[in-house]
This record gives C-alpha cells, structure tokens and sequence, in this order.
C-alpha cells in the first residue's frame, strides 16, 4: 500500500510537472508568433510598393482648363495643350517608404466627336484602377448642368460598352459605397505616413458597423471614384462686377453643385491655378483615393472660392445650411432660371472691306479692245482724277480777293542756294512776296509809276485806293534795290561761265 501510494504521488508530480511544461512551451510558442505576425506584418508593408497600373481620366468641356490643371500638378509652368486624346503623367512619391511611381493621366478633348477615343483610356483592363476627373470653369457657371450631366452620360454609356465581367462591376460598387459608408475625420497621434497608421484606419470598421448611406446619396453609382473640380474661381470677382453676382448667386451654385456630387457619389474641389488654391490639397487628395496615402485636411466650406468636399462628408442637412443666407432665390428654384446666361454680344470687325480682283482673261480682253480702238481710251485713275479736278480750281476764276496775286515761278529743282545760280531762287521767291503784298496786276514791279506820274497806289482786297504809308514804301524800295542787285550778280555769273566755255 505505501508502495503504491508513492507510486501515484510521483505520477501525480510527474503530471504536474509536464502540464507545466507543455503550458510553457505553448505560451513561448504563441509569444513568438505574435512577434512573427508583427515582424511578418512590417516585412510585408515595408516591402509593398506603390502600384504604376494606376491612371486619371480628365473629362470636360474645351476651355475648362484641364490642361492648365494637369500641369499645375506636374510641377509645369508652361503647359503645352494638345488635341484628341493627351497623354501626361505625374511623379507620386511615399515620403514614408521613399518609393516613387508615375500615375498616368488621359485628357479627352471636349469636342463630343473625340469620344470614340475613350476606349485607349478607360477600357476592362484599368476600370478598377481609375479614377475621374470631371472638369467645369467658373468662367461660364450658367453651362454647368448641360456640362456635367452630359459627360455623366457619356461616361456611363461608355462604362456599360465595356465588356465587364458582372462580379467586378457589383464589387467596384460595393467598394464605393463602403468608402462613403466608413468616412470619417477622426484623427490618431501616429505619423500620418506610417504604414501602420495606414493599415489601422482602413481597417477600423467592420462591415457590421458601417452606417447606411445618407439621403440621396449614391443614387448613381458608376463604380469609379469621380471628382468633380471647379476651375478659375478667381473668375469669381469677375462675375460680382460685369454680371452683378452676389453672395446668394454664389451659395444656390454651391448647394447645387453639392448636390449633385451627393447624387452621383463624387468630391468637390474649387480650384484657382492663378491664384494657386486648392491644387496641393488635390493632389494629396488624388494619392490618397488611388495610392492610400494620408489625408487629413477637413471639408472646406467656409471660403466660398475654395471649397473642399470630400467624398462621403457631405448631407442634405449640411447642404441645407446654405439656404439660410438665401433669400432672393429658392433652393427649388430651376438652375438655368436663376444662374442665367448673359446675352450674346455681336463681334465687332475691324477687317476691311474685301477687294474683288478682276478676272486677268477679262482684264486682257479689255485692253486688246482698247488697243484696237487705238489706244485712246485709258483707264480712269483716281489720282488723274485728284489731279484734273485739282487743276480744274486752279484755272478758274480768280476771286475779288485774289486779283492781285500771281501763282509762283516754277523753281529749277537743280538750282538750289548752294549753288552759283541759287540766288536766281531768292529773287523768285521775293518777287512772288511782292506781287502778293501788292495790289496791282500780277508781274508788275512794286513802286511803278502810275499812270498820273507818281508811285503806284495799290488796290486793297475790296477794289479801293489807298496810300501806303511811308515807312511800307521805303521798305519796298529796299526790297527792289536788293532785287536788281541779284539780277545783276545772276547775269554777271552767266556772262562769266559762256566766257570760259
């Protein structure tokens, strides 16, 4: 008996002793797997990097500024603008990892006949990897709806051409709702470019938390994530003064547009390439839809030129508090009855009037006629006929005023007063002064004796006599002694060059 009961008690410690063993081993196990998933977990994250399958769509119409848009996210100062289809691309970099890759980027045209190009940028290889951009300018706020229900059009007429397998479809749009179902702007004191951080928000809710989607949203779900960018909102200040906007004008377009983006599940972003707002929030934004990386900038609705909304933040009751600064309009109110489009204002032309150039076999049978007549009928000139009519006043009568006045020598263009017979063209020109200061008939030397013996009285402009004082007619005097003097150098240089020659 004692011998059997030692045997159970060392049994019973032997048990003991390998429970306590196996327990240990199994804890030392578990620890290290823990160690192992975490170490597995960082290897993996660590070892991930950002995918170069992934592209933007740019739709929109002509001068929306896509382009400009583009470009400024590149980091381009002078955009080049294509046409058809552009293809560009943007350098992505993950600060946390130090990785880099290029997310391709599409322009279509806004010309409707370029949509056949579609397929070369959205096709069943890259649905699930793009993302929209549909572009309107604040430069024409009243195309709006026509604008962005027709490229909506366009896109889901596209979307369902594709050769799609069904379950990819329903599970692009399953994943867009969970997006707007999951938003939220709680924030963590982790690094916002730790992979962990990442991974942690991303899986935070359960599927069974997720709340239902908000009133009207989603009611189009084309399975892509789409962002709707309102360009050249500096053109705002534009609008307050040539077309009197004013703040109203700018809310009901905001609740508007809100609500569309609302309907059809997309983002909102006001942006201003000119005045530079909004295109850095883009573009973070951009990479945290396509690549996961952090964003953690709030909705923006304060500054009405720099609105942010992004995707699942807005309601129908965050929308509604626009209405309270509304009071001319009505948020029932149609679009196109309240942002109206200015009327059309006819160009004005400065171009000049076509000139029609003659047929040259006309023109030639013309002439061959005129020379067959022999060449006496010419061609009326408007510069012969400046001339004739010209000509025409200056051989008319002479009028009461002028009767004493002479036209002027013509003068040698060759004799000039640098030359020896230069003074021959002082003494025209100073016998032309004479004959106009005197009232008598033309050519007629001034102080000619009159034919009662003394000096000549003159003639006024009227026809009546009148004695010139003596100090006009010493003058003269002087002017006639100069005169003969030059006549008589002028033909003493004369005599002298037929002499030598």
């Amino acid at each position: 008996m004692a011998l059997d009961s030692v045997t159970q008690t060392m049994t019973g410690s032997n048990a003991l002793t390998s429970s306590f063993t196996t327990k240990k081993k199994d804890a030392a196990a578990d620890k290290e797997n823990l160690w192992s998933a975490i170490l597995n977990e960082v290897q993996t994250q660590g070892s991930t990097k950002l995918p170069s399958n992934k592209s933007v769509l740019v739709l929109g119409d002509n001068a929306t500024g896509k382009t400009t848009l583009i470009a400024k996210l590149q980091g381009v100062e002078d955009p080049k603008k294509g046409s058809g289809l552009e293809y560009a691309y943007i350098d992505v970099k993950d600060e946390y990892r130090d990785d880099m890759t290029r997310l391709s980027v599409w322009v279509l045209d806004g010309d409707p006949g370029h949509t056949n190009l579609l397929h070369y940028a959205l096709n069943e290889t890259n649905y699930a990897h793009t993302l929209v951009i549909l572009t309107v300018s604040m430069t024409q706020p009243w195309g709006w709806l026509e604008q962005l229900n027709q490229w909506i059009k366009v896109l889901a007429q596209h979307i369902e051409s594709l050769q799609l397998d069904p379950k990819e479809k329903e599970a692009a749009r399953q994943r867009l709702a969970t997006t707007w179902q999951s938003y939220c702007e709680v924030g963590d004191d982790l690094d916002p470019g730790s992979p962990v951080k990442r991974t942690m928000h991303n899986n935070s809710i359960d599927e069974d938390d997720l709340l239902p989607l908000t009133e009207d949203a989603l009611i189009t779900n084309l399975g892509l994530d789409i962002v709707v960018v309102v360009t050249k909102t500096d053109y705002m200040s534009t609008l307050e003064k040539e077309y009197e906007y004013r703040d109203e004008h700018f809310d009901f377009i905001q609740q508007w547009i809100r609500n569309f983006c609302l309907r059809h599940g997309t983002s909102l972003f006001y942006t201003s390439v000119k005045e530079d707002k909004n295109c850095d929030l883009l573009y973070k934004y951009l990479t945290h839809r396509i690549y996961g990386l952090p964003f953690r900038t709030p909705a923006l609705v304060v500054e009405k030129d720099a609105v942010l909304i992004p995707a699942g933040w807005d309601s129908l009751k965050k929308i509604s508090i626009l209405y309270e600064n509304m009071h001319a309009v009505k948020a029932e109110n149609h679009y196109t009855d309240i942002i109206k489009a200015p009327p059309t204002r006819k160009a004005v032309s400065n171009r000049e009037a076509e000139v029609q150039t003659e047929d040259e076999q006309a023109f030639l049978a013309r002439q061959q006629e005129i020379l067959k007549q022999g060449g006496q009928v010419r061609g009326e000139s408007p510069l012969r006929s400046q001339g004739a009519s010209a000509g025409a006043n200056k051989s008319g009568p002479r009028t009461p005023g002028s009767a004493g006045q002479s036209s002027p020598k013509k003068i040698d263009p060759k004799l000039t007063p640098a030359t020896p017979g230069g003074e021959g063209v002082l003494a025209n020109f100073f016998n032309s002064l004479l004959h106009k200061k005197s009232g008598g008939p033309a050519g007629g030397p001034a102080g000619a004796a009159s034919p009662g013996g003394g000096v000549g009285t003159p003639r006024t402009s009227n026809g009546t006599d009148s004695l010139l004082t003596a100090e006009k007619i010493s003058v003269r005097s002087d002017a006639a002694a100069e005169l003969d003097r030059l006549a008589r150098s002028v033909k003493k240089d004369i005599d002298l060059s037929q002499s030598e020659c």
